[in-house]
């Protein structure tokens, strides 16, 4: 029985010996035509899954498949309606990346905070001295999605000495964050971080209306995912000096190669925020788990 692990990168090799394992050639984010092709190819019972393109398209190929074991929280990217109609089970690891995310989401906040970033290029470029940055003392920071990560990140940031306001359509009440409307948020926070699942519903929840809400020296983070920002809009509002900047971890076309590369008051990372070693290594670990118990479950192990 074949397995594919069709995330960009794993490391374990543990498989029960029945099960034969045929990992990413490409080593990246395959593309939906590409997942079809290892499909047809293998005919995989179980996927470790990354963020590929897991649609209907690709499910309907996948005629012996009865686990998607998902490295990672969000499921956005597989059609889960199309996995139940078929019969797959889909499993996700969702306490694993949380403390990676977290302390990535706080490095973000910092780098574009101190313009540690332009500093660094500054020396590199043969300079020395650069602008001076902001403190992350005594900011409000603002919180779109309290579950896990978020809750995380604000237990971080409260350290510092921040006024924490949270927005959540799930929660009412938090621990940390005091919860306020969408629009409060928005215009009141200093720093606005995002943690928010991807649906269709909240696509582009930060476009060009929220951004003319934010104040002129606010930042923007994301570490979620990029459909959550229209990033031609972010553009527009850092280039014009609508907000002061934005760190971002994710897009919604990944490779990223749009426009914010020419900005220097954003800091732009290729979704990394899970890959700590740490958490990378407990991912993998919960993910081949998941599988492996499934397959027992359904007696093929």
């Amino acid at each position: 029985m074949n397995i594919l692990t069709t995330t960009s990168s794993f490391s374990l090799d543990d498989f029960p010996a029945s099960l034969t394992v045929i990992h990413n050639p490409y080593k990246r984010r395959l593309t939906e035509e590409e997942v079809i092709s290892l499909i047809e190819q293998y005919q995989p019972v179980g996927i470790i899954a990354g963020v590929e393109p897991l649609t209907r398209k690709v499910l309907e190929k996948a005629k012996n498949l009865k686990i998607i074991s998902r490295c990672g929280i969000g499921l956005d990217s597989v059609d889960l309606e199309a996995a139940r109609e078929f019969g797959i089970k889909v499993a996700n690891t969702p306490d694993a990346p949380t403390a990676s995310v977290a302390e990535f989401t706080l490095g973000l906040m910092l780098c574009i905070l101190r313009r540690i970033h332009t500093l660094d290029a500054l020396i590199r470029n043969g300079g020395w001295k650069g602008p001076q940055g902001n403190l992350l003392k005594d900011k409000t920071v603002g919180v779109i999605g309290c579950g896990r990560i978020g809750t995380y990140v604000a237990k971080l940031v409260k350290a510092f000495g921040c006024n924490m306001l949270g927005y959540d359509p799930f929660i009412k009440n938090h621990d940390i964050c005091k919860m306020v409307s969408f629009d409060e948020l928005i215009s009141h926070s200093d720093i606005i971080t995002l943690h928010m699942p991807y649906t269709e519903e909240n696509r582009h929840m930060i476009g060009k209306e929220e951004l003319s809400k934010m104040k002129k020296t606010a930042f923007l983070i994301n570490t979620a995912r990029g459909g959550l920002v229209d990033e031609d809009a972010l553009y527009d509002a850092l280039k014009s000096g609508q907000i002061a900047g934005a760190a971002l971890d994710c897009f919604e076309n990944e490779p990223y190669d749009g426009p914010l590369k020419t900005l220097d008051n954003v800091v732009l990372a290729a979704h990394m925020g899970a890959s700590a070693v740490e958490g990378r290594a407990i991912m993998e670990r919960q993910a081949l788990d998941n599988l492996v118990n499934e397959l027992k479950a359904q007696g093929l192990i």
